[in-house]
């Protein structure tokens, strides 16, 4: 499993509206993706400005074939359905560790 770690900087008093409209539209268009296995919001307690969004996927390969063409639709219809300005502090890329059972 491959781990995609973003991390965003935005107004607090906007933070909800960004963890929704990730969902309705980032969430929803990436499931339509092979590989694609879930994903998960952190919102920081110390600073409410701040979101952390984890996505895994099941190989790199997989979550690389997505077009920059689609991603881009998908980033515009993102930004347009919002009315504040946030910004991306952090993007990552995880190998998930597995160790052998004994």
């Amino acid at each position: 499993m491959v781990i995609e770690l973003l991390k965003f900087k935005m107004d607090p008093a906007v933070r909800e509206k960004f963890i929704q409209k990730d969902e309705d539209i980032w969430t929803n268009a990436l499931r339509k993706y092979s590989g694609f296995l879930g994903k998960e919001v952190w919102i920081n307690p110390n600073d409410k400005g701040e979101v952390t969004i984890i996505v895994q996927w099941e190989t790199r390969e997989q979550w690389k074939s997505i077009p920059q063409k689609d991603l881009d639709v998908i980033e515009a219809k993102f930004d347009s359905s919002l009315d504040f300005n946030y910004e991306m502090i952090e993007s990552s890329e995880y190998q998930v560790r597995k160790f052998p059972r004994r």
